[in-house]
C-alpha cells in the first residue's frame, strides 16, 4: 500500500467520535478563527480586488467559494498555522464552501476540517525540511483541499487517492521574488485549492494518478524536499493528531513577527503614550529564522508602498505601529494608517539581532521545526533553508540539532517556541525590555486553556458581531440551517475595525 492510499484509508473513514474531545474543541476554534482571517481579508482594498476579479466568498458554485475564501484569508497572514503548514486555507475553507453547497450540517463540517488538517498536516511535515515552508509551501492545499471536499462529501477511498495522486503530479512552486514583492502572495492558497478541486473533479471523472507520487525515487519529496520524511505521513494516525499543534493568528504578521509585537504591545501600555520622537532606539533580539526573514525583506521595504506580502514580515513597521498605537490591526496595512510619516521614521530605528539561545530554543520546541528536526536526526544537517545549496551546515547551525532527543510519540503538549526581546531607549534616558518565548495564541499551555477566547476576540477585532460568535462556538452542534445562516452572517459587512468592540448600531441579529 502506498503512502496516499495508507492516509486515505485512514482518512475516508474519520468520524468525530474517533477524534479526542481536546482536538474537537481546538477545531471549533479553527473555524471561528479562519472566519475571521476572512474578514480582514474582506475590509482590505486587495479584498476587493480578489472579489472584482472572482466574486464574493459565497456563491453558488461551491468550487468558486472554496477559492475566493481561500484568496481572501492568507496574505495578512492571520491564518492559522500548525506543524506543519498554514492549514485553514484549504481545511477550513473548502469543507466550509461544501457543506454550505450541499446542506450539510455542522458535526460533518468540523469532521471534515480535522481530517483535513490531518492529512495536510502530514503531507507537509514530509516536505517540511526543505526549501518551501510556512505559506510558501502551497503544496498544503493541494492536500487539505482534496480532503476537506471529499471527506464532506462523503467520496469513495480511490478517489482521494486518485485526487492527490494528480495534484501532486504537477505541484505548484513559488518564486520567492514574486510571492514577496507584488501582489502573488495573493494565489499562493487560491492556486493550489484550484489546482486541487480539479484533480477532485477529474478523478470523478475517471482519471488516475501515480499513487506511489509521493514516495517514488523521483516522486514529490524528492524534488521538494532536501531530506524526505515520508514516515510522517502515516505514522500514528488515530494517535498523534497534528490538529494539537495549531497556532491561532490573533493579529497580522507573518513568521517571528507575533513575539516581538507582543513584547511590544506590553511596552506600549507601560510607557505610551508614545511619539516616533520620543523613541530613541528599538533593538529586537530573536531568533535565527526570524532574523534570516528581516535581512532578507529589508531591502524590499520602500514606505507606505511596501507590498502588504513584506509588511506583515516585517520587524521595524509591525514593531514601530505596535508601539505607537498599542496594537496591530489589518487596517495597519492599508490607507492613512499605512502612510502614517511617524511609523515609517520609528521604522528607520529598530535593529533586528540574532540570539543564538532563542535559536536553540526554538528548534528544541515541536513547533515549527523541532518535530521534523528530531525525526530526521543526523540528516537534518543537510536541510536546506535558504537559496539552493544553503543548508544548516553551511549557515554553521548544524551542532544545534545536538541533544535534540527523539521525536514525540503526541502532540498533545506541543510548543511553539519562537522568542523575541524587545529593548526600547527613550530619549529621556529611560530603557524597558519584554521577552516573550511562546507568542500570545502560539501552541503553547496558554492557548490550549484560551483558545476559544482568543478567537473570539480575533473575530470581534474585525466588526464581527458576538453573537454570531457566540453560535458558532461549538459549530459541530449546528443543524445545516443554522450552521449557513450564521456563516452567512459571519461574512457580511461591514468589514472594518470596530474601535469600541460593540454591537454597530443598526445590525441585524441572527435567526
Amino acid at each position: 500500500m502506498t503512502l496516499l492510499e495508507e492516509l486515505a484509508d485512514w482518512a475516508s473513514r474519520l468520524t468525530l467520535d474517533q477524534v479526542p474531545d481536546r482536538v474537537v474543541r481546538t477545531a471549533r476554534s479553527q473555524v471561528l478563527s479562519q472566519l475571521a482571517a476572512v474578514r480582514a481579508g474582506l475590509g482590505h482594498p486587495l479584498g476587493d480586488a480578489v472579489m472584482s476579479a472572482f466574486g464574493p466568498p459565497l456563491q453558488s458554485e461551491a468550487r468558486q467559494s472554496a477559492c475566493v475564501l481561500a484568496g481572501l484569508s492568507s496574505w495578512l497572514q492571520m491564518d492559522d498555522t500548525a506543524y506543519a503548514g498554514h492549514l485553514s486555507n484549504s481545511t477550513v475553507n473548502v469543507p466550509l464552501a461544501y457543506a454550505l453547497a450541499t446542506g450539510a450540517d455542522g458535526r460533518a463540517l468540523l469532521t471534515a476540517v480535522i481530517a483535513a488538517n490531518e492529512c495536510a498536516a502530514r503531507l507537509t511535515a514530509a516536505a517540511t525540511l526543505g526549501p518551501f515552508r510556512g505559506q510558501s509551501a502551497t503544496h498544503t492545499h493541494l492536500a487539505g483541499a482534496v480532503a476537506g471536499r471529499f471527506h464532506l462529501t462523503g467520496a469513495d477511498r480511490q478517489l482521494w487517492v486518485d485526487a492527490w495522486a494528480l495534484a501532486f503530479g504537477m505541484p505548484p512552486r513559488v518564486i520567492a521574488p514574486a510571492f514577496l514583492a507584488s501582489d502573488t502572495k495573493v494565489f499562493n492558497a487560491f492556486t493550489p485549492v484550484r489546482a486541487a478541486l480539479d484533480a477532485c473533479d477529474a478523478a470523478q471523472a475517471g482519471l488516475g494518478g501515480a499513487a506511489d507520487v509521493l514516495e517514488h525515487p523521483d516522486g514529490f519529496l524528492a524534488r521538494f524536499a532536501s531530506v524526505p520524511l515520508p514516515e510522517v505521513v502515516t505514522s500514528g494516525l488515530g494517535r498523534t493528531w497534528h490538529t494539537d499543534t495549531l497556532s491561532f493568528k490573533v493579529r497580522p504578521g507573518g513568521p517571528g513577527v507575533d513575539s516581538a509585537v507582543d513584547c511590544a504591545a506590553e511596552l506600549a501600555r507601560e510607557l505610551g503614550p508614545l511619539r516616533p520622537e520620543d523613541i530613541e532606539e528599538v533593538v529586537v533580539h530573536t531568533s535565527w529564522y526570524s532574523a534570516y526573514v528581516d535581512q532578507r525583506t529589508r531591502a524590499l521595504v520602500d514606505g507606505p508602498g511596501t507590498p502588504v506580502s513584506v509588511l506583515v514580515v516585517s520587524l521595524p513597521y509591525t514593531l514601530a505601529t505596535t508601539l505607537l498605537t498599542g496594537g496591530l490591526l489589518p487596517a495597519d496595512f492599508a490607507g492613512d494608517r499605512l502612510a502614517d510619516p511617524g511609523r515609517w521614521e520609528l521604522a528607520e530605528r529598530v535593529r533586528v539581532l540574532h540570539d543564538a539561545r532563542m535559536t536553540r530554543d526554538s528548534f528544541r520546541s515541536e513547533v515549527p521545526f523541532g518535530a521534523a528536526l528530531r525525526l530526521a536526526g543526523p540528516r537534518a544537517a543537510h536541510w536546506e533553508f535558504g537559496r539552493p545549496g544553503q543548508d544548516l551546515a553551511s549557515f554553521g547551525l548544524a551542532d544545534l540539532l545536538e541533544g535534540l532527543g527523539p521525536p514525540p510519540e503526541s502532540f498533545a503538549e506541543a510548543t511553539k517556541v519562537t522568542g523575541a526581546r524587545v529593548a526600547v531607549r527613550l530619549r529621556d534616558g529611560r530603557t524597558a525590555t519584554r521577552q516573550r518565548d511562546i507568542p500570545l495564541g502560539a501552541a503553547g499551555p496558554h492557548t490550549r486553556a484560551h483558545h476559544a477566547a482568543l478567537v473570539r476576540e480575533k473575530f470581534l477585532s474585525t466588526a464581527g458581531l458576538p453573537e454570531v460568535a457566540d453560535g458558532l462556538a461549538e459549530v459541530d452542534r449546528l443543524p445545516a440551517d443554522l450552521l449557513a445562516r450564521l456563516v452567512e452572517a459571519a461574512l457580511r459587512p461591514p468589514f472594518a475595525i470596530a474601535p469600541d468592540r460593540h454591537r454597530r448600531a443598526g445590525a441585524q441579529p441572527v435567526q
